[in-house]
């Protein structure tokens, strides 16, 4: 019987900046299709048709006011910022553990300094739209989604290849 893979250690890098012992939590990117009803004549109930992704954001909280990210607030370019989560996971029947890693490329939307209040803590959250996410669990990639470029890729294949070939790019 094998125990879930659980979160032992995580870290945040921006820009390959770690934030080590600074960041406090993140919200990995949610990947989530868009599907549309379709009833066509004949059929007694709908199917959900796939019309491509939703977009992609990561949110993420750090303890104290993060200098660097202030200064990346309002870059222009869609995929001006790059970011990456780290994780260590493991199961506690002894298993090995696995390297989880989350590239993503995109620009901050909204920065929260939240509440100030002397002698206590106050948490910096961080929002960030993104237009770029990879997904690699112990060396091999899962997911690559590349939003501008119209790359698709899961466990290998590319599931927009043949829409790029028909569009001539």
């Amino acid at each position: 019987m094998a125990l879930p893979r659980k979160l032992k250690f995580m870290n945040m890098f921006n820009e390959g900046e770690s934030y080590l012992g600074q960041v406090m939590e993140i919200t990995l990117p949610k990947l989530t299709r868009k599907m549309e009803d379709y009833q066509g004549g004949g059929m007694n109930a709908p199917i959900k048709t796939d019309q491509g992704m939703e977009g992609l954001t990561l949110e993420s909280t750090c303890g104290g006011i993060m200098t660097d990210t202030i200064k990346q607030f309002g870059i222009t370019k869609h995929d001006g910022i790059k970011l990456r989560f780290a994780g260590s996971y493991q199961r506690d029947d002894g298993s090995n553990t696995s390297a989880v890693e989350i590239f993503v490329r995109g620009r901050h939307s909204t920065i929260d300094m939240g509440s100030a209040k002397q002698g206590e803590g106050s948490d910096f959250k961080l929002t960030s739209e993104l237009s770029y996410y990879k997904l690699i669990v112990d060396g091999v990639t899962l997911i690559e989604i590349d939003i501008i470029n119209m790359i698709e890729i899961v466990d290998g294949v590319d599931h927009l290849k043949d829409h790029r070939t028909a569009l001539g790019i």
